[in-house]
């Protein structure tokens, strides 16, 4: 589902669970009840029924449920048709499905570059000053 580097789902927190404070996972988080507070793992992903009142920190977003709050994703968020996000979003890039509701501000990311990339892009721009 999320490529061949991902991790399994490690942790849930069901329909009828309520969490309040911060959690720090490392891995995939799936919430299908209500957390209040801020997340940072490495893979979030929000239930239809999952609700979230707080940050999230995450390389990798999936929501279908309800998001109130800022999401800063290293990498993608997609929101399914279902979904509600009122805040911020921050991310390389940004999938929305025909009826997600979205209400907030959103900023594209640049993808960070290797640093062998950023080596060669010096290394020919030292090389053409140069020859002039």
């Amino acid at each position: 589902m999320f490529g061949r580097s991902s991790t399994r789902l490690e942790t849930v927190i069901g329909a009828d669970s309520t969490i309040r404070g911060e959690l720090t996972i490392q891995g995939t988080v799936r919430v299908d009840g209500t957390v209040e507070g801020d997340i940072r793992a490495d893979w979030v992903i929000v239930g239809e029924t999952g609700k979230i009142r707080g940050n999230v920190n995450a390389r990798t977003m999936v929501v279908g449920g309800k998001v109130e709050g800022n999401i800063d994703a290293a990498e993608i968020v997609e929101l399914k048709d279902r979904a509600q996000v009122f805040g911020e979003i921050c991310a390389v890039k940004l999938a929305m499905s025909e009826g997600a509701l979205f209400d907030g501000q959103s900023s594209m990311k640049q993808k960070k570059e290797t640093s062998e990339g950023q080596e060669r892009k010096v290394k020919s721009l030292t090389a053409s000053r140069t020859a002039s």
